[in-house]
């Protein structure tokens, strides 16, 4: 056995702690190696988890880039609605308007017939109202009934939605705040779906509407 001294104090070493401090070491270099592994195991995967980060940058760039193109093609589809809107609404305004025209010369008899007015005036207008705005009659009837000043106020549609009688009964009732004397209205379209033929009969019974071929026969 070997003597190791200080100034204080005898120190003995044995074989066997020699064999303990072997088995130390061993234990720690093996220790030391897990650790080393696992560190190379978690640098592989903060690796792997960078490369991950970059691909969802690269992914979310990519999803941006869509996003704006989706965007610009929504922007282009409703510019594209609203165009077809207003063409629609032209057009609707044309078949009106054709309507209108084909069946002026016969409302005077029709007035007289249907509502009992003697018609005065026939015509399509705008109605003026004292601040200035307007409303737009497409069938415009200035005449008497029973000795009383009466208006005939027409509006005609393709085919009347529910909606058309909605704003109908709108204009009449605006209309009839600005006019001396009794306002009658009248639809007047090419067909009628039967849902709005009943929800015009139970919700504006004042309004009668009619075929525009029922207008045209004598």
């Amino acid at each position: 056995m070997g003597l190791f001294t200080d100034s204080s104090k005898l120190i003995t070493i044995g074989r066997t702690d020699f064999e303990e401090l072997k088995g130390i070491v061993r234990e720690l270099a093996a220790a030391q190696a897990r650790t080393e592994k696992r560190l190379d195991t978690l640098a592989l995967r903060i690796e792997e988890l960078a490369q991950a980060q970059v691909r969802t940058e690269k992914r979310l760039d990519e999803l941006a880039q869509a996003q704006a193109r989706t965007e610009l093609v929504v922007q282009k589809l409703s510019e594209s609605v609203v165009d077809i809107r207003k063409q629609m609404g032209g057009l609707a305004m044309a078949v009106g308007y054709g309507i209108e025209d084909k069946l002026m010369p016969h409302i005077p008899r029709f007035a007289g017939k249907v509502f009992g007015i003697k018609a005065d005036i026939v015509d399509r207008r705008n109605i003026v109202y004292p601040d200035g705005g307007y409303d737009e009659a497409n069938i415009y009837v200035e005449g008497e009934k029973d000795g009383q000043k009466v208006y005939l106020v027409g509006e005609c549609k393709s085919q009347p939605g529910k909606r058309d009688f909605d704003r109908f009964a709108g204009l009449l009732g605006h209309i009839r705040e600005y006019r001396e004397g009794a306002v009658e209205g009248m639809m007047i379209g090419y067909h009628y779906a039967p849902d709005v033929e009943n929800y015009a009969r139970e919700n504006y019974p004042n309004i009668k509407f009619f075929k525009t071929f029922e207008v045209e026969r004598d």
